[in-house]
Parts: C-alpha cells; structure tokens; sequence
C-alpha cells in the first residue's frame, strides 16, 4: 500500500502502467500509410468531382487528449485509491477484534458493523488473519467463545451475523476465552487488538474495570478503542415506580453534555400510540425527568413506553398489572362513629391500602355498578338490599369479581352471597372468655392463586367466621389459619367469582389490616380480577421477549420460566436479564408479568479514561473512502462519449444507426448503474431468488399460507397460529406441511396453496381488480379461503343472500368482496362434513366462542362439492398460536385449555376438508346403501 498524504494506493504496482501512456499518444497520433495507388482508367470519372466530406489525416489532438484521460482512469481505478486512508497496523501479528455486543451498543450498532468492516478491509489488504470475540453471552445460553483465526471474508460474515444482546456484557469472562483462543491458535507475535467499546463502565457484580480490562488486552499487543460519540452513547430508561401518580420517568446517559431532548412513546398492546412526551436532558446533567400523568382509562391500557429514535431494550419498558390502577368499588354507609373514629372504620383501612395503587369509588353497590369496576369490595358494615344483591350476583355472571369481608353482621346473619356455607356466630381466639391462643397463618398452598406472597411472622386473627365443612370447601381455600381453619375462601360465580375473607377489614378481628400482607393479598385479588376464571399462578415461561434492539420477538431456546413473582407486592423480577431470563412478558393464560432491563440499572456510568499508550478513534470519524468504483465508472461514462464522437466524425449518425447506438448505449449505461450500485443489484437479485424460492418451496412442499394485511401484530399472530397448526397436523394426522408462508394477494401466485387463512382488520386496503381477479381464479380453482373477522363471535355475519355486515370486520369483508362473487351462504349444520372431515365436531371455537361457521350453501358439481369459502368470526389463528416450544401465546375466553383444545380440532377438520373434499359426505348415505344391499 502507497500512502501519498490524504489520499493512498491499495494496489500501487498496477500505477506502473501510466508510464505506458506517451506510447499510447503516439499510437493515437499516428498517421496511417498512404493508399496504394492502382491504374484504373475508369477512375477518370471521377475525377473534378466536388469533395463534399473531408477526412482529416490525423486524429484530432483534443480527441486523442480523452483518450488518454480514459485510460488514466482505468489505471489510476485498478490501482484501487482510497481517500484519507486509515493508519496502517502497528503489530505484525493477526488482527483481534473484541466487540462489546450487549444490550448497551444497540444504539449504535450499525456504526459498529461499518467500523469493523473498514478495519477487515485493511486486515484483507495488509494480509492479515482476523479473530473476532464478542463480550455478551450469546443467545443459546452458551459460555462465552472467541472465534478462530479466520480469513477477513469469513470475519466479515462473523460480523454481520452479529447482533447486540439484550443483557449486559461480561468482559472478564471473555478475557478469559480470547486468550485461551489466541493461545490454541498458536499466536506467538503481537496481536493488533482493536476493542469496539460499548462506552459505559460495566456494573455486573464481579466483571473487571475499563482499566483492567486495558491492561490485559495490552499484554497480547497494541490496543485501539473505538466508542461513540459524545451525545450517541446509550441510554437506559428504568421502569417508574409502581404505584406511584404520575409515572415519574427517568432516562440516564452515560456522558454529561449538551441540553438533548428525546421523546417518549407509549403504545398499547396493538400498537396504538397512547401518548408522546418530551424528555430532556438539561445541560451538563446525565439524567433527564418527567412526569406522566395519564388518565385511568389510558393508563390501564398502556403495555410499552420507548424513546423514539433510540432502538434498544435498555431504553424499552414494558407494563404489566403492577402499573395499573384498577377502579375499585367499596360498599359504603352512612355510619356517623365511623366518620369520627376513623381508626375504627373499614374504610380507612381499604383506602389507606389500595390509593396508592387502584382508583376507590365510593357508594351503594347499585350507584357502583353503574360504571366499569375491576373489584367490588363489600366491607361487614356495608348494607345490601335485595335490589343490590341482584345486580351482584348479574354483574359477577358477566365476570365481575366481589371480595367481602366478614365481621359481626355476618356472623349473626350470613346470607347467600357468599363462596361457602357460614355457621352462625363467630370464632373467638384468644381473650378472657376463650382458651385458645390468637392464631397465625398457615403457609399459602401452591395451587392457591395467592402462592408467592411473602407470609410475615407477625399477623395474628383473633376472631373469625366459620365456614360449614362440606365435600368443596377444600378447593375453594385459599388461604388458611395454623390449624386448618379456612380464612379466605372463593368460589366461581357464572364467569366472576366471590371471594370472602373470613375476618374484618379493620383492626377489631385481627392485626392483619395494619401488616403489609393485607396490601399483597388486596393486590393480587386485583390483579385476578381481569376476566381471568380459575387463575392459578405457576413458574412463567416466556411468552414473547425483547431482542437488543427493544422489538418483541419469539423467545429464544435457552429462555426458562420465572419463578413466581410477587405481584401482590408490586416488587415483581428486579435482577439483570441473562440468557435463561431475557427482558419481556412471562405468564399463561392466568396471568402475565414483565421483566425489564431497566429494572436492574438505574444508572450508567462513562467509562474511565483511557491511558495515554492506547490509541482512541471514534465510531463516527472519517472513513477512507474507495474511489475505484467511481473512477472507473467515469472511464466508462467518457468511453461511451468517444464512440458517440467517433460515430459523428466518420458520418454514421443516420436516423437507423442512431437507434442502434442508443440501444448500446442504453445497455452499457445499465451496466454502468448496476456496476457503480451494486447494493441495488443485490437487492434485486435477492427479490428475485425470494420470489422464485417462494414458488419452489410451497410447489415441492404441503403449506398452509396466510394474506398479509399489512399489521406487524396480526402477521406475525397468523404465521404463529398456522405454525402451531402445522405442528398439530404433523402430530395427529398423516398430513406433514412445512412452515407457513405470508401472501400478498396484490403480487404472490395464489394457486400454489390448497388454503389460506385471510384475518380481516379495518384497516386494510381494499384489494385492486388484478388481485379480485386472482381471487376468483383460485377460488374456482379449488381454492379454499377461511375469512375470519375476529369480531369475537358477536352476531353472525353470512346471510343466504351473501354477507351482511354485523361488525366492523363484517363491514370490512362485505367492502373487500364486493366485486365477487359471493355465492349463498348458510350456517354449518351437524350433518356437514366439515363437522366430520377427521374429528366428530359440535362447535367451531377460536379464541372466542359464540359465532356462527358459514359456508356455502351448495356448491353443487364445482370442486367436487367442496365449499370454497368458509366465514368466522373467533380469531382463530391466534387460538392456534404457539411459541417455538409448544406453549399458547394467546389466552382463549371462556374455555380455557378444552377451548383451545376444540379449536385446534377445528383446525384439523378444515385443513382434511380443504386437501381430501367431501368423501366423507358419503358416509351419510350407508344406511341406506346397507339397507339396498340387504344388510
């Protein structure tokens, strides 16, 4: 390499032929010889004849000057100039590059992958080897592993496999398995170390400083650092207390600088944005505040906040019950002792423990009920009338949740509202009149949706309701005393639920409304209360995680479950996330808790300053630049001028030759755009492979196929549900289809699939005539469509007539199939073989039950009978969908695991139905064929 100030030759020996140019001028200058004159007397016709056209005997000198720039720059492109040239290596030895890839270089990593690229560019052309080792635990959960000496090709590919983790890094770890690498290697000279620094001291427990960490890359040869700019470090938003009104957000950067502002977006679980507030860094300050006061209705729909612009998980938090404030109802009335002793209310207990952490209304129970309540709490001095106590018992069928204290009125009157059968009169423990000690609470069981509360020493019941001993009363305990003795118990009421606690809401029965005990118990009632029947909190596995760049993905294999989290608490999972915890949503179908990783980093810290024997480079300072595509580009744009030149100097630019030499022209002007953009090209050609990759793999290939609607959300949730009907159908069935592809009905060949799953969102555009077209062609095809509206089973939506609109999917379908057209639709009865294609079915459930199947009412000869539409309305792929281990992603409503169960079952018998028709329709007609036969 020939470096020549700001400008450097990575190929110098080819500049050796500029000296070739002065024989090149003299080839073009020279005259050719003159013509050989022949005796033709006939010649002596022409002679005085006017000479209309003069051929100049030599070339022109400006003509031969563009030809020798040409040449110039075909040399001077081939000896490859770049443009302010990195410093060439100090060390003679490979090339070592130690990347930080945790969560932390998110921000930044596209830089990172341009730095390291230009660094192997320079190891290719010094011909040195290349070994890359990364400072983040991978994604597999396997220990740490620098890579082998490899060639700078095989690096470069390393690299942009290469991904930032969305955990911290481990640099003594990786210290560790580089030299072990290097050592097996057999490196004996110095390396050229090049650390590619995340910019922020690590604060892992038991990793090694910034200082150290120098000092041992410098025992294995000279060391450059490359980090970010300042103002393009990272940032990290920690989660804001739970509880707390307004959210008080805090967002920390490493380095002190100028004033910056930023901007918080949150998002609920559909990707709707429900706020977006500024947040600024004041001068000189790492960290910036603000408040976010949102209302109640806002608030509890709020799933993500992120700061646009800043793609990381340390900059992403995700919200689960702990951060909503639920409306709660309490029974009250008017009680003028209360008012004046308040220390001896109810009330005063209830609202002392939950304002900090739900909305309380207060009133009758039918002034209450008249708006939406999470939990309506019925306190032993609250007063019912019949008239409330039929509303109660309406509003906990529709999946109300009511929580009642006990206390004197209840033991000298229980009444029917209540989870068990209540013996008249009170337990007394303790206390002149009684033998007994005050009694403490026995551990929560596993099964009770109570478990992983922390249980305190110190709480004592002095008194208690008693509960009749019947053959239920065991599943319906949710909490006992030392002795056995139930004191919460709960029961199921329609789609609700009743729970009782069998003490007071005050002091007067027990000290357990002034323990912190009484705020758990409260809270996780609440957070039960969300629709969820029968909820029972186990270890949670990983419902869907954060990568490093903050986007929700399908957990990784090495993800495990959490251990029961303390939601009553508030506290939740506060640790750094690792490769068995990665940051996201754990739970099942009974609950849901998020862990971020904010949560374990509340602040960051610049790292140290490098010492004066190591080199400091920015991420963003200039890079040399490769001139030889634009030379030679330039070489040939000036060479397709010199053949336009020589065609007008000889006389040849008629009007045929014209369009001759435009078509080369065209052609070489192609070639010169795809030469000097060959990222272009490659993205062409890879459209073009994907495309014809498409074709051959769902024509070799059994695939179930989706439309894309264009939401991220409702694409991925078809893909994941047609996977786990995939799956389903390889487990039970002889049918073994491949992974399920996405459709753009507008572009994509329809014919190749037997049967599409089309979900219909309002927002979807209406498909062009091309794409109607291709519709009706596949559908006469033989082509099976199941059009699902996901209006949750509410109405029906098929008429014999065609489709009437009872939601807005309904409406949105009767818009997108308006120019087909529709044939007659009727409802599935028992005896169609849809309901016997493999499983014997009675019902058709999704995600949601309660809407009506319809097909076609009688296809008649066309495609053997087969209807070609089929029409829901219960979300059925998201009932199908399933994580990469088998385990549900959506909760199905009521039914549960027998719901999801039918539904799959539905699955099966349409995937049977669309692949082998109706040969089982026959089976209708065998009782007469045996009763024809004699049989």
């Amino acid at each position: 390499m020939l470096n020549l100030g700001p400008i450097a030759f990575a190929s110098p020996w080819i500049g050796l032929a500029l000296a070739g140019l002065p024989i090149l001028w003299w080839l073009l200058r020279v005259t050719p010889p003159a013509p050989k004159l022949l005796r033709f007397p006939a010649i002596r016709l022409l002679f005085n004849l006017p000479q209309d056209e003069q051929t100049p005997a030599k070339t022109p000198l400006w003509l031969v000057l563009l030809r020798v720039f040409i040449a110039a720059l075909v040399i001077l492109g081939l000896a490859q100039p770049l443009l302010n040239p990195t410093t060439q290596f100090q060390a003679t030895g490979p090339v070592v590059v130690v990347i930080d890839d945790g969560w932390a270089s998110a921000r930044g990593w596209s830089m990172r992958q341009r730095a390291i690229d230009g660094l192997i560019d320079r190891a290719q052309r010094a011909e040195k080897l290349v070994m890359v080792a990364s400072t983040a635990q991978p994604i597999d959960g396997g220990p740490i592993t620098a890579g082998k000496l490899l060639s700078p090709n095989a690096a470069r590919a390393l690299v942009q496999a290469l991904a930032p983790k969305p955990w911290p890094v481990s640099r003594t770890r990786a210290l560790k398995t580089l030299k072990a690498a290097l050592k097996a290697a057999q490196v004996d000279d110095p390396a050229n170390v090049v650390w590619i620094s995340n910019g922020i001291e690590n604060n892992t427990t038991g990793d090694t400083s910034t200082d150290a960490f120098i000092a041992n890359l410098q025992q294995i040869g000279p060391v450059t650092v490359m980090a970010d700019a300042p103002g393009k470090g990272a940032l990290v938003l920690p989660p804001p207390v739970t509880g707390e009104t307004p959210f008080k957000m805090k967002l920390h950067r490493a380095h002190k600088g100028a004033e910056t502002q930023f901007w918080l977006r949150g998002t609920d679980e559909q990707g709707r944005v429900l706020l977006r507030e500024a947040i600024r860094f004041p001068e000189d300050s790492p960290t910036a505040t603000t408040d976010l006061a949102l209302p109640i209705e806002l608030r509890n729909r709020l799933t993500r906040l992120d700061v646009e612009g800043v793609a990381s998980a340390g900059t992403t938090v995700l919200f689960d019950e702990r951060w909503r404030r639920r409306p709660i109802g309490i029974v009250t009335a008017a009680d003028s002792r209360a008012e004046a002793r308040p220390l001896l209310s109810e009330l005063y207990y209830l609202e002392r423990a939950l304002s900090p952490y739900a909305e309380i209304r207060k009133g009758s129970a039918t002034a209450l009920l008249t708006r939406s309540l999470a939990v309506l709490i019925i306190p032993d001095s609250g007063i019912l009338g019949e008239n409330d106590r039929t509303k109660i018992k309406t509003w906990m069928d529709q999946g109300g949740t009511v929580l009642r204290f006990a206390g004197p009125r209840m033991g000298q009157k229980p009444d029917t509202l209540s989870p068990v059968q209540l013996r008249i009169g009170g337990r007394t423990l303790g206390g002149a009149m009684s033998w007994g000690q005050p009694a403490k609470l026995a551990p929560f069981e596993a099964t009770s949706p109570l478990a992983g509360i922390a249980l305190p020493g110190d709480v004592r019941v002095t008194r208690q309701v008693l509960a009749q001993p019947t053959l239920a009363l065991p599943e319906r305990t949710w909490a006992r005393l030392a002795d056995g003795t139930p004191l919460i118990t709960a029961a199921p009421k329609g789609r609700g639920r009743i729970v009782l606690i069998h003490t007071t809401a005050n002091t007067e029965w027990s000290n357990l409304a002034i323990s912190g005990l009484y705020i758990d118990i409260l809270r996780r009632i609440i957070s039960l209360s969300q629709g969820v029947s029968g909820a029972r909190l186990q270890a949670l596995a990983p419902i869907t995680t954060l990568d490093g760049f903050g986007r929700l993905t399908t957990p990784p294999p090495s993800a495990t479950s959490l251990p029961v989290p303390s939601l009553g608490s508030g506290k939740g999972h506060s640790h750094l996330p690792s490769p068995k915890h990665p940051p996201g949503f754990y739970g099942n179908d009974s609950t849901r808790t998020a862990l971020n990783l904010g949560s374990g980093i509340k602040t960051i810290t610049a790292m140290a300053e490098l010492p004066p024997s190591v080199r400091e480079l920015s991420l963003t300072a200039r890079e040399e630049f490769d001139l030889k595509p634009w030379l030679l580009a330039g070489a040939l744009a000036l060479l397709i001028g010199d053949f336009w030149i020589g065609l007008f100097l000889r006389g040849l630019l008629s009007a045929s030759r014209i369009g001759r030499a435009a078509k080369s022209t065209s052609a070489a002007l192609i070639m010169c755009l795809l030469w000097t953009a060959p990222a272009y090209a490659q993205a062409q050609k890879t459209v073009a492979n994907d495309s014809d990759a498409r074709v051959m793999e769902a024509t070799f290939d059994t695939r179930l196929a989706y439309v894309q609607t264009g939401n991220p959300k409702i694409d991925a949730t078809s893909r994941a549900g047609l996977m786990g009907l995939s799956e389903m159908l390889r487990t039970r069935t002889s049918v073994e289809p491949k992974s399920p592809l996405g459709v753009d009905i507008e572009r994509n060949e329809l014919s190749l699939f037997p049967f599409l799953y089309w979900p219909i969102t309002t927002t979807q555009p209406l498909p062009s005539v091309a794409a109607r077209t291709r519709l009706a062609r596949y559908l006469r095809g033989g082509g099976m469509i199941l059009l699902d509206t996901r209006d949750r089973g509410q109405g029906s939506i098929g008429t014999e007539g065609g489709i009437a609109p009872t939601g807005d999917g309904a409406a949105r379908l009767r818009q997108i199939l308006s120019g087909l057209q529709v044939p007659s639709l009727v409802p599935v009865t028992p005896r169609h073989v849809l309901t016997k294609s493999f499983y014997l079915l009675k019902e058709f459930p999704g995600r949601w039950t309660g809407g009506t199947l319809w097909v076609e009412k009688s296809a008649g000869n066309a495609n053997d009978g087969v209807s070609s539409l089929i029409i829901g309305a219960n979300d059925y792929a998201a009932a199908w969908a399933t994580d990469i281990t088998g385990q549900p992603l959506y909760p199905v409503v009521p039914g549960g695991a027998r719901q999801r169960e039918l539904s799959f079952r539905f699955g099966v018998n349409l995937v049977m139905y669309a692949l082998t028709g109706n040969y089982k329709a026959d089976q209708v007609h065998v009782p007469a064929i045996l009763e024809r036969l004699g049989q």
